[in-house]
């Protein structure tokens, strides 16, 4: 060989010994080595003895149970740190139970298994449209986690999740404990206590592990994933209703997620409480020494085939200083989005209820919210006591609606005389529209005064449009054909489905828009729509448009709007038939015109004004196409 191939020879050589030594398991290694072989070589021969002895001794069928244990144990030394001793164990389950609900704990993670609410059930509809009440449980999903995020040096991504620890459960009374050991002799101590009705007091303890957990900026973060599960019939508009809520340290009002998109929140400041919510119940945690040190919140959408209805994720930074005894302290509520219940916390958290943030929700929760309960105090059926809302707002509001049936009365009046004008302008709308506009001043008419009654009643119309579908009081309460006035009534159901229709028919939405065809044709017959006859048609629209809108709405708010209809015809009818008199009206007519004219207001000089600038733009037009 040449100097080249010897110098290469050499150089490999010497690369093979480094790659040994470098590769060679250190002191430490060899050793564990040799115990596992050991420990395998003992099962091996234990297993032998016990095959040829008729009966083994009970302390080597122990020393046989335990030896895997203490195998996993030394294997997960790597993946747990110093948790290792709690990384194996039985997952026994615990519960806690009042009168109104029973909550099942898995001491495998110390968390949540179920929660039972005896008062409240779900209800399941097969294909044939068979309905079935079954019990309603919470936070069953197995795919749920809640997590703190311990940091220990020297574990994968620095990081062990307690909810893959296995704990150690004692309880007394009602409230429950678990400890997870760590090997240096500190433990992750959770405790819950059944305080209330739907209220644990829970509390998280980190002693002796000042040494073993390692905080990131003052705090440790607890992890939660809810799947939240489809619990009424109305999907859709339960998925509209559901999202996470939470409030700032030092604001009054919640924030939340998007209830219709994917979102993600990142408040700046620390957290009083959040909450996951459905359409009707809600698992909150609320601090109660101090605060959450930070919080992120995010919303995913599932696809509407799933079992679940939404994925709703809270990372919250729980205060940890590193100290070897420190405990943080929170409450959590698991029910009903009851309004008396969550306003009884003290902090806002009734706000999840979503009434509406406008004077809508102001509405809500201060006018339509206490008369319902005072109604309900004493009348079972919460049908009859949306009947009997019904009538008492229409009687608040009659004198409104005499004003307006009195203004009608006396257009009806006039229509022998607007009906010469038509004739007269045939040819020149606008002209038609301003001589109109001076009868109505000379008869002291004006064709606004049939407005304000309505006018007065949009606010409650669309506070009701929230109200029905956020509160529980109609949760499954049923009312003639409809037996839940919170989701639609579907007493008829279709053989096949109806893009933005459904595969039902909602009768009250039915009855609603053939009253309103019905009122809308006895209160415009008095009109004059020869200057634009498309909205003799275009008044029949609307019901016949929000057919498709109000088929898959609460049917309470349905019921409403039908019977107001009938309440609104009955109403007019009566009024107009027994309270006015025809030759009367006709008498205040003549005595109106026969005093003095007044001075045009400013609205009425503004609106002939306007017309009058449309009619001479509308002559320009016309002469420019002449030439």
């Amino acid at each position: 060989m040449d100097k080249n191939q010897i110098i290469g020879v050499v150089l490999i050589f010497l690369l093979v010994i480094g790659y040994t030594f470098y590769n060679a398991p250190s002191e430490a290694e060899i050793a564990r080595s040799n115990f596992v072989q050991d420990s395998l070589e003992q099962v091996q021969n234990l297993a032998l003895e016990q095959s040829l002895l008729p009966a083994a001794p009970s302390l080597q069928e122990q020393a046989i149970a335990a030896l895997p244990d203490s195998l996993q144990v030394l294997e997960n030394q790597g993946k747990f740190g110093a948790f290792s001793s709690a990384s194996i164990g039985n997952n026994d389950v615990v519960a806690l139970e009042n009168e109104k609900m029973k909550i099942s704990f898995s001491s495998k993670g110390a968390v949540i298994k179920e929660a039972f609410l005896k008062e409240h059930y779900k209800v399941l509809k097969d294909t044939s449209g068979q309905k079935t009440k079954v019990n309603l449980v919470l936070l069953q999903d197995e795919k749920n986690r809640f997590d703190y995020n311990l940091p220990i040096a020297g574990v994968p991504g620095g990081i062990v999740k307690s909810g893959d620890l296995y704990y150690t459960a004692a309880k007394s009374g009602n409230s429950v404990s678990f400890t997870a050991k760590a090997t240096n002799g500190g433990s992750l101590v959770q405790t819950y206590t059944l305080v209330d009705d739907y209220t644990l007091d829970y509390k998280v303890s980190f002693e002796g592990l000042g040494s073993t957990v390692y905080p990131q900026d003052g705090a440790i973060t607890l992890s939660i994933n809810q799947y939240l599960d489809k619990i009424e019939l109305n999907d859709p508009f339960e998925k509209r209703y559901s999202t996470t809520y939470f409030q700032e340290a030092d604001e009054s009002s919640a924030d939340y997620c998007s209830c219709t998109t994917a979102d993600t929140e990142n408040p700046e400041k620390s957290i009083h409480w959040f909450t996951h919510s459905n359409q009707f119940f809600n698992t909150s945690w609320i601090a109660t020494n101090g605060n959450f040190k930070s919080g992120e919140f995010t919303t995913d959408m599932l696809t509407d085939e799933g079992a679940d209805l939404k994925l709703l994720k809270s990372n919250v930074g729980i205060p940890y200083a590193g100290g070897n005894s420190e405990t943080f302290a929170m409450q959590m509520y698991v029910g009903p989005n009851d309004y008396e219940k969550l306003t009884a916390f003290d902090i806002g958290i009734e706000q999840i209820i979503p009434f509406g943030n406008s004077i809508f929700g102001t509405i809500n929760r201060w006018v339509i919210r206490p008369a319902f309960n005072f109604l309900t105090s004493f009348i079972s059926s919460k049908g009859i006591a949306i009947i009997i809302m019904i009538f008492i707002i229409k009687l608040l509001l009659y004198p409104l609606t005499y004003k307006m049936l009195h203004s009608q009365a006396k257009m009806q009046a006039l229509k022998p005389t607007l009906a010469g004008l038509t004739e007269k302008f045939k040819d020149d709308a606008q002209k038609k529209q301003v001589e109109t506009m001076k009868i109505y001043r000379e008869y002291g008419v004006s064709p606004l005064g049939g407005c304000m009654p309505m006018v007065l009643q949009m606010p409650i119309w669309y506070a009701l449009f929230r109200f029905f579908p956020a509160s529980i009081t109609f949760r499954q309460e049923s009312f003639l054909w409809a037996d839940d006035l919170s989701s639609f009534d579907d007493l008829i159901l279709l053989p096949f489905e109806i893009p933005m229709y459904g595969a039902h028919i909602s009768l009250f939405t039915i009855f609603w828009a053939v009253t309103t065809v019905m009122y809308t044709y006895y209160n415009t017959k008095h009109m004059d729509m020869s200057a634009n006859p498309a909205m003799k048609y275009v008044q029949y629209a609307m019901p016949l448009m929000f057919l498709v809108f109000f088929n898959n709405y609460a049917s309470g708010l349905t019921c409403y709007m039908f019977f107001s209809n009938l309440f609104n015809i009955l109403q007019t009818v009566i009024t107009k038939k027994f309270v006015f008199n025809d030759d009367k009206i006709k008498e205040e007519l003549n005595k109106q015109k026969a005093k003095p004219k007044k001075k045009k207001s400013g609205f009425q000089s503004r609106l002939e004004e306007a017309m009058k600038n449309q009619q001479e733009q509308a002559k320009q037009a016309q002469a420019k196409k002449k030439k």
